[in-house]
């Protein structure tokens, strides 16, 4: 089976890779290599490789930057899918597309289910909805996964940016007002190939898929630190207080509530959610 992955480079892209069962014949493709926002260039990537299976990693993912950078983040994460699966559509290749929690408002009291309306808040989520419904005008044979608060080993993101910070400073100001799930790289990958394997029962789906414990950023931070400082990696502890995100202005309004419900990618594909505080520990140690 051949398997494209677009964004090849970022954290997913490189998880894919990382995980890749045997006898799986990957294309890892960077924007170098694969420009998602120019037709002429996935129709040339096509016929070269005529992939089984498209795996859409690529992202503008700079949430601040996207209130000003508009246009990049609507062609990156609204155009790009959109000639993506539309190539798919038209060669019979299956599409799994990477979205993001920030399509909904983050207002709701329970957890978010795939049949939930969406309505984000921002630049940012809003050109990942654009994503998601062009996707599915299309008619391509697609899975949309949604996930929320990734890291891993790569790139940037959250933990390796506390473990820069925790190293310079002694106490730290976090927003406690936000709440959702990590979601560890690594397993999104995992989660990924499940999908694949039972894609011949997928038509047209969108799946939730984020971490197994619900948290906050200030309380994701303490227990980076907390298990930095265990495992050495760390000269002495650092002190998290909480803040609200009033006290901590962003460019972006983010939601408050990003927790999402990840039982319909269990029930279907039999996928466990993401131990994010196990693939925390092993990062860390790991470095």
């Amino acid at each position: 089976m051949k398997v494209l992955i677009t964004g090849a480079n970022g954290q997913v892209g490189r998880s894919l890779q990382d995980r890749a069962p045997a006898g799986m014949e990957l294309i890892p493709m960077s924007a170098d290599k694969l420009d998602i926002t120019s037709a002429e260039s996935i129709e040339s990537a096509f016929k070269e490789h005529s992939p089984d299976v498209l795996i859409n990693a690529a992202a503008y993912t700079a949430v601040d930057k996207a209130e000003v950078e508009e246009e990049d983040a609507r062609a990156a994460n609204a155009l790009g899918p959109k000639l993506l699966a539309n190539a798919c559509s038209e060669n019979g290749t299956f599409f799994i597309h990477i979205s993001t929690d920030y399509v909904f408002d983050g207002e709701a009291s329970l957890p978010y289910k795939e049949t939930d309306p969406i309505n984000p808040i921002n630049i940012y989520g809003k050109s990942k909805a654009e994503g998601e419904q062009a996707i599915i005008r299309t008619g391509a044979k697609y899975a949309i996964v949604r996930t929320s608060w990734v890291f891993s080993e790569y790139g940037k993101n959250f933990l390796i940016t506390m473990l820069g910070l925790g190293a310079q400073q002694q106490k730290l100001n976090i927003v406690y007002d936000q709440m959702g799930a990590p979601t560890y790289a690594g397993d999104i990958a995992d989660a990924i190939y499940a999908i694949i394997e039972h894609k011949d029962k997928i038509e047209h789906e969108i799946f939730h898929f984020t971490g197994n414990q619900i948290t906050s950023w200030m309380d994701f931070a303490k227990f980076i630190f907390k298990i930095a400082f265990e495992a050495g990696k760390l000269p002495r502890r650092v002190f998290v207080k909480g803040i609200t995100s009033d006290e901590y202005p962003t460019v972006s309004k983010r939601p408050k509530n990003s927790v999402m419900d990840c039982k319909k990618i269990k029930d279907l594909c039999g996928i466990n959610a993401s131990d994010w505080q196990a693939a925390t520990i092993k990062i860390i140690r790991g470095r």
